[in-house]
Order: structure tokens, then sequence, then C-alpha cells
């Protein structure tokens, strides 16, 4: 029998990104899936022009922003109801190679330790650059890295990457899980709210528990990268800031967890300063980045996870 798929796009004021997205899966090799648009509160009239375009699709309104964690665990939990065998995590700001959940599935079949699979990532405008084959975390720095990244593919230089191998996790912008995985690792955390170190939680969960995380390169999307929050915005900065201080300290082994978040602690202050002294920093984005990687500092120590609080809303994003 055919496994089912259940594919999950989230949605927030992203309409032209999320109906070229789903273009692109109504052209899927595969036909034992379903689309379903997790839509966060948008006020862009998005839910119902994807409803006349794409009617086939199912629309899980939320009523407000739950953020990528909540938004995307409104969709697993109807997944989950439906039956599906497995759950497709997508970003409303990619397309994908018509191929990509046959890839996956096939691959996940054949290998029953795979609780989370995922695909070749390419930069959308420069589609034959590649921007992740899956990542691993560097425990001593406090960092991650995004493997192959930057690197060209042509019909002149063909790289050697079209073999699946085990990461530490794979890019929540594109990821594959099976349900047995989620029954028993369970959903995203939504402590980490709005994206970034979910699914690097995801994968040391997974890992824990005793599943492999996998990306296949012959499954392909092609990303926008941070169309919905901006590249290096003060909403960015802080949620990353934040989210990567609770993660290292929640899981690198042992003491090594001291030196590992104060290294970062160390790097963000540092960077503050940069920011506050040199003169090419003095603008009003910078001064707002500042802002939001010390209050993400702060509410690290304070334990304060989840959305941003009103103070920090009003340094992002500028608010009475």
């Amino acid at each position: 029998m055919t496994p089912q798929v259940t594919i999950i796009v989230l949605n927030w004021n992203g309409l032209s990104d999320t109906l070229e997205c789903l273009k692109s899966l109504s052209q899927l090799d595969y036909h034992c899936y379903d689309v379903a648009v997790v839509d966060n509160a948008s006020t862009d009239g998005s839910v119902p022009a994807i409803r006349t375009r794409y009617p086939d699709a199912v629309v899980l309104e939320t009523g407000e922003n739950l953020g990528y964690t909540g938004g995307n665990n409104v969709g697993i939990q109807y997944a989950l109801d439906r039956g599906a065998d497995y759950v497709f995590l997508l970003n409303n700001d990619t397309v994908v190679d018509s191929k990509i959940v046959e890839k996956l599935v096939a691959f996940a079949e054949s290998n029953p330790a795979a609780g989370i699979i995922g695909p070749k990532q390419y930069f959308f405008d420069r589609p034959n650059v590649i921007a992740g084959t899956g990542s691993v975390v560097d425990w001593q720095r406090g960092t991650i890295r995004h493997l192959r990244r930057e690197e060209v593919e042509s019909d002149d230089r063909p790289l050697d990457s079209d073999v699946p191998r085990r990461v530490d996790f794979m890019d929540g912008c594109a990821v594959c899980v099976r349900r047995r995985f989620i029954e028993e690792v369970g959903m995203l955390d939504e402590r980490y709210h709005l994206g970034g170190y979910e699914d690097a939680d995801w994968g040391m969960r997974a890992t824990m528990r005793g599943y492999q995380v996998w990306n296949v390169p012959e499954a392909r999307i092609w990303h926008k990268i941070s169309a919905a929050a901006g590249i290096g915005s003060p909403l960015t900065t802080y949620y990353m800031t934040r989210n990567a201080s609770s993660f290292f300290w929640r899981y690198t082994p042992g003491y090594r967890r001291w030196f590992c978040v104060s290294r970062i602690v160390l790097r963000i202050l540092w960077i503050a300063a940069a920011w506050t002294l040199k003169p090419e920093y003095q603008t009003e984005t910078f001064r707002r980045k500042r802002a939001a990687n010390l209050l993400a500092l702060r509410d690290f120590f304070l334990g304060r996870f989840g959305p941003m609080g009103p103070d920090v809303a009003r340094v992002c994003f500028g608010a009475s």
C-alpha cells in the first residue's frame, strides 16, 4: 500500500509565495498525498485566495499568529487525525521538484530507523547553488553548520552530493517525518515559537530516542530564505539569539554546556559592542538589532520563551 503523506504549508501574509509553492505541489509525481495550508491569521486576503485557486487544499485557520512551531503543530495534529503515514512540513517560500515526495518516502520506507528525512536545498534566486544538505552541530563553538552551503552545481561540474547521508538535523523549511516518530518523540517544541533551532531540537530528540536523521539529495527544493522574517532583521536576531542559547544549554553534554553557552554569550556581547562603537553600524536597524540581541539574552536567563513580550515587539517593530 502506498504511504499517505500530508503536506503542511504554513502561511502568514505570504499569499504570493504560498500560491507559487502550491503550484509546484500540484505537479508532484506522487499521488497519495493531501495538502493542508495552516494560516496564522493573515490579513492580506490569503485564505479566500488560496481556497479559490486551490480548492483541493484544506485551509486551517488558527485565528492568531502561533508562530512557526505552533502553526505547524496545528497542521501536524490535523495530519495525525487524518491517518497520515508521513507528515511533510514545507515553508511557503519554497518551490519543490516534482519527485521530492516520491524520493523522500522511498528512502524512508527502505530505512525504518529514519525518523526525519529532508531534501537538498538550493537558493531560489541562484538555482544551481546549494543552500544546504542537512546541518551539523558544533558543540564546542556553540554554532551550527549547513553542509555544502554555497557549492555550485552545473552540467560541467556536477557535485558528488547525491548519496544520502546522516546529519544532526534537517532544516525546518522542508522536513518529512514518519508518524511513529511524532507519536514517540512529540511535535515541535513551541518554546522556540517563530523558528530557529526548533529543527535542531527535533534532531536531538530523534537521536536520543534512537531515530536517525537523513538528507536525501535526490529530493530537491528551492528556498527563498527568510522571506517571512527578513534576513538579519531585529525579529530574526531576537529569536535566533534566544533560541540558540536555549538549545545549547539544553543539549550540550555535561559540564561542557557551561563553556558552550558562555562562549555564545560572550560572542553576542562582542557583536553588541561592535554595533555600538563602529561608525558603519550607527543606523536605526543596527540599534534595534543590538537591543534585540540583549533582550534575547535577558529572556534566556529569565526563562522566558514562546512569543516575544511587548517590550521586545517595540524594539523589533517600533510599536508604541
